[in-house]
């Protein structure tokens, strides 16, 4: 039996930096270029609006995980809630979520490599892919050292950029672009350049920036203290949103007027290009490079372990949850690795284009798991009324907060169902969901 259990091997300080990897990772350091160049300054709102609602989600995510000593992860929650169809079609959602995120960050890290060199995106986005499987074939505390280091890295590097940019606004260093200025905010076009449309356009990069917060329940079962170790996690997540994401957004626009960036490149390189440091601009990108690898390390632990997951409920193949020796779910590791590596087939195929395509289909996929968990909630809170008031970590302003986030999401959806750019892939999303109801069906009379 023990050998069927995943190991609680997650400490504190594994969890807490494992919450910041989820918060910052490429959608930041890559995707925001993207972001910025449709919604100019207005996009801290957009950062602002997008995290208060990550944080209402993983409240809600919280109370519900503590609330059962069964809970391993919010497909169980689901199933629990909502019943097996909704546990095996949210499961292989969250799966093929970071499925699309994994394959996000591998294209992005052909992408910073050929800021050295010049070769084709692919080949070092299998090397990475290759390396990360080695690493998440052995223990759980490896993966929890590895996501401890490279979230380590980021912190540092936005605390470094805040910093200079500090020091670049008091002195008003003079740049290519112009003085580094607080004004560069508004003076190119004011705070909305592109009006509400640009505005409103930039909430899907804007999401999938924060895709991946929620991997503090993913990690769970593996966590040797929930109930202390989740709500600590939880809680810090305002501050880092405003601190990494809003503090580090509004200083490169203090130090890059907005139309000096573009959606192909990342602005923290640009920025410490654009100030005349090249040696602090290669390593920006040495750090944007092990933020793509991080989360794709993540991605790979996620997918295994919803695999696992999966497999335990009889909602996946059963050599899903054969562990290793490690207490690892090798098989699973090995499938999810293999469809990952799409992606590099995807930086090869259309080099320009991958990253867009896959970002998109991973931000609607976390809108359904995200709904999924807003839901549950609900019904948690009026099936279940004694759980929640006995709850030592109860969800604020609930019911109400969950249908404005659920109002919230319903209205991304449509705005990216005008958006050329979005909607191909919001039109074809919804075959995944046919054939999960399908393969669902089919399971079900062949049990």
């Amino acid at each position: 039996m023990a050998q069927q259990e995943l190991k609680r091997d997650l400490a504190n300080r594994h969890v807490q930096l494992i919450a910041i990897g989820g918060t910052i990772g490429t959608g930041l350091f890559l995707g925001s270029g993207k972001a910025i160049q449709l919604a100019g300054p207005s996009i801290i709102f957009a950062y602002l609006i997008i995290g208060i609602a990550v944080f209402f989600i993983m409240r809600a995510l919280g109370e519900l995980l503590l609330s059962k000593a069964g809970y391993q992860s919010f497909t169980d929650i689901a199933e629990d809630y909502l019943g097996p169809r909704a546990a095996f079609v949210t499961g292989w959602t969250y799966w093929f979520c970071w499925i699309m995120i994994a394959m996000a960050d591998i294209i992005a890290v052909g992408v910073y490599v050929r800021y050295w060199f010049d070769i084709p995106q692919w080949i070092p986005a299998i090397i990475c892919l290759l390396i990360l499987l080695g690493f998440n074939l052995l223990t759980v505390k490896l993966f929890g050292e590895l996501e401890f280091w490279f979230a380590l890295i980021k912190v540092i590097t936005i605390l470094f950029l805040i910093a200079v940019g500090v020091v670049l606004l008091v002195i008003g260093f003079k740049t290519d672009a112009g003085t580094v200025t607080i004004q560069n905010l508004w003076e190119h076009g004011g705070i909305f350049p592109n009006g509400i449309s640009g505005f409103l356009l930039s909430f899907q990069m804007v999401l999938f920036a924060f895709v991946g917060v929620e991997l503090v329940g993913v990690t769970a079962a593996e966590t040797a203290n929930p109930k202390k170790n989740i709500p600590s996690a939880i809680n810090k997540i305002p501050l880092r949103i405003l601190f990494f994401y809003i503090g580090s957004i509004i200083i490169l626009l203090c130090i890059n007027p907005w139309t000096e960036l573009n959606g192909s490149e990342s602005p923290f390189v640009k920025t410490f290009s654009l100030v005349g440091i090249p040696i602090a601009a290669g390593i920006i990108n040495f750090v944007v490079l092990t933020s793509a690898a991080s989360a794709c390390n993540s991605g790979l632990f996620s997918t295994s372990r919803i695999l696992f997951n999966l497999s335990k409920t009889d909602q996946a193949p059963e050599n899903f949850k054969k562990l290793n020796k490690n207490h690892v779910p090798g098989n699973a590791l090995l499938v999810s690795t293999i469809v990952v590596s799409v992606g590099a087939l995807l930086s090869k195929l259309i080099p320009e284009q991958a990253f867009g395509i896959v970002s998109t289909i991973s931000a609607i996929c976390f809108i359904w798991v995200w709904g999924v968990i807003l839901i549950c909630h609900i019904k948690y809170k009026k099936t279940r009324p004694e759980l929640h008031a006995k709850s030592t970590f109860k969800a604020p302003f609930t019911p109400f907060i969950n249908y404005a986030v659920l109002t919230l999401f319903g209205v991304i959806l449509i705005i990216m169902l005008f958006a050329s750019e979005t909607r191909p892939a919001l039109l074809l999303t919804p075959l995944w969901f046919v054939l999960l109801y399908v393969m669902y069906s089919l399971r079900r009379k062949s049990m």
